[in-house]
Order: C-alpha cells, then sequence, then structure tokens
C-alpha cells in the first residue's frame, strides 16, 4: 500500500527546510498541522524519520532514505507542471500525429522541421498506416489526431464514426494505370469494364478495397474476383509493381506525373473524372485540443493551402 501521499508531501517539505515552521510557512498551513501530519506518517510507515532535539530535526537513516525516494518524484512534478502551465503560453513538447504512409513518409518530415524552426520546443512521433490502423489510434488517444485517406476508408467497419470530427484538407487524384508495355500488350485502348476486369492487379490488400472502389466509380459495379498478382501495403512498391509490367494498380497520380509525362505509366480512365482521394484531418469529437495542436494544425492548413496540392479538386469526389 502507498502512504497517504499528503503527508509525504509534508515530509518533503520538513526535510528540506529542517523545520516544521518554515515547512508550515511554504505548504500555509499551522506547525500544528505539520507536526500532526509527520507523526502520522510515521505511524503509518512503523517508522522514526526524525530524532527530535528540542527544535531540531534530525533525520533518521529512514528519514534519509525515503528523501531520496521522494525527492526527484517532487521535482520531477514541479518541472513537469511547469512546462504543463508554460505549454499553455507557447508550443512545446510532443505532439503525436497518425498519417498515411506514403503522404507522410513523404510530406511531413518537411513540415516537421519548418514548425520546429519556430518552436523548437515541440517534438514530434508520427505513426504511419492506413485508416483501420489511425481510426483506433485516435480514439484511444495514442495520437492527438491523424489525417486519414477517406477513399479508402469508404466501406471499411472502423466504429463508430459519430465520435470523430472530420475536416478536409486536401485532394489527390487517383488512378487506375499500368506500363506502356502492359498497356500495349493487354489493353490495347479497350477500356471497358469487361476488358480490365479480367485483367493482373497489384493491390493494397487481400479484400482489395481501393480496387473495388475504382470500379465502383467509374462502373458502379465491380468484379466479383480479382486476379492479384501482387499485394502489398506500400504504394512506392504498386508503382514498382507497375513499372515492371506485372499488372495494374491504383496510385496518386501527382507521384508518378512525371512518368506519365514521358509515357512510360499510362493512366486507364473512363468517361467518368477520376476519384479523388481526400486526405482528412480526424480529431475526437469532444477533445479539447492544446495549444500546441492548434498552433500546428494552423501551420498545417498554411502549407497545404500554399503548396501543390490541389483543395479545390476535392469537390469533383
Amino acid at each position: 500500500m502507498l502512504p497517504d501521499l499528503n503527508r509525504i508531501k509534508v515530509f518533503y517539505f520538513v526535510f528540506a527546510s529542517r523545520g516544521v515552521a518554515p515547512a508550515a510557512r511554504e505548504l500555509n498551513i499551522t506547525a500544528s498541522a505539520v507536526s500532526q501530519s509527520l507523526a502520522k506518517l510515521e505511524i503509518e510507515l512503523k517508522v522514526q524519520l526524525f530524532t527530535r532535539l528540542h527544535k531540531k530535526l534530525v533525520p533518521t537513516s529512514a528519514g534519509e532514505a525515503l528523501f531520496h525516494i521522494v525527492a526527484p518524484f517532487i521535482r520531477d512534478l514541479e518541472g513537469g507542471i511547469g512546462k504543463i502551465n508554460l505549454a499553455k503560453q507557447i508550443p512545446m513538447g510532443m505532439l503525436r500525429i497518425g498519417s498515411p504512409l506514403e503522404f507522410g513518409k513523404s510530406y511531413f518530415p518537411a513540415i516537421f522541421a519548418a514548425f520546429r524552426k519556430i518552436y523548437p520546443e515541440v517534438i514530434f512521433t508520427l505513426s504511419l498506416g492506413d485508416p483501420s490502423k489511425i481510426f483506433p489510434m485516435i480514439r484511444s488517444g495514442e495520437v492527438d489526431f491523424g489525417l486519414v485517406d477517406i477513399f479508402l476508408t469508404r466501406d471499411q467497419r472502423l466504429g463508430d464514426f459519430g465520435i470523430y470530427s472530420s475536416e478536409p484538407l486536401l485532394g489527390e487524384e487517383v488512378i487506375l494505370a499500368c506500363s506502356k508495355i502492359y498497356y500495349d500488350r493487354e489493353i490495347k485502348g479497350d477500356h471497358s469494364f469487361e476488358t480490365l476486369a479480367v485483367k493482373e492487379f497489384i493491390s493494397y490488400q487481400k479484400s482489395s478495397l481501393t480496387l473495388r472502389n475504382w470500379f465502383k466509380h467509374h462502373f458502379n459495379r465491380f468484379p466479383i474476383g480479382l486476379n492479384r498478382v501482387m499485394t502489398v501495403d506500400s504504394h512506392q512498391a504498386v508503382i514498382n509493381g507497375i513499372r515492371n509490367h506485372l499488372g495494374m494498380g491504383v496510385i496518386a497520380a501527382h507521384i508518378v506525373g512525371n512518368a506519365i509525362g514521358r509515357g512510360e505509366i499510362i493512366p486507364v480512365s473512363t468517361s467518368k473524372k477520376d476519384v479523388i482521394n481526400k486526405i482528412s484531418l480526424v480529431q475526437l469529437q469532444d477533445k479539447v485540443p492544446s495549444l500546441t495542436e492548434k498552433i500546428f494544425i494552423s501551420f498545417l492548413k498554411a502549407d497545404i493551402k500554399d503548396s501543390d496540392w490541389s483543395i479545390q479538386s476535392l469537390d469533383h469526389f
């Protein structure tokens, strides 16, 4: 059983000041209350903590040992509370963020560095994953907020969405693509459902959710079975599979813009506009954000607005 923490606090100040009266002044209580608390602590611990010499208190070996246990905690507590209070005035401390894998790897290190130039007391923990990983981390408080691929979230069972607030931040064009060699060999300009549905695919999940959503968006139906020749949880690995003529995969167009321009990678389009993947800021609905979170989120939004990411294209989805 832990001893009464209020009495431990009294003991700390008595030991540090070597007297009841100065401890009482420090704690803003009476000397009698200090003496009573100290006596009760000794009874509780079944050990004498001080030897009384007239008006002077001399610590016993047990008192010395207890002080060495308590003192670091009190000092750390005082310092920690000071930092907590300071964090109400300036951004500081740890900020924990969840993000889609490829977007997080390519985007966040640079914005963290830019933010720390202004607020060097802020440090970051970045957790990367798809919505099935990020949503539970937001719910459990493992991250302060997350950026989530809404296109990947559709039709997933991720619990009660009513506990979250969601704000679209940016959009990226999502395309079905393959290499030129694969296109000339297998597609040959025929972008019909019947032709595409029986070809080879590179998938992010065993469920082929991203591919199914692409077919649902463009044809309002999806194949009963897809010939997945590779399943991998990396956007870059899907692109590499496309470059090596394995088949078709759903990717973000801006990442392969140069390869598309050179004709090395061919988008497989239909009469419908391409899917725009909304990347949204997701937080717990009732969470009160800290000053650090508020300022970083404002910084993040401003950076996205000034970047090349297409916000207006969100209206097309």
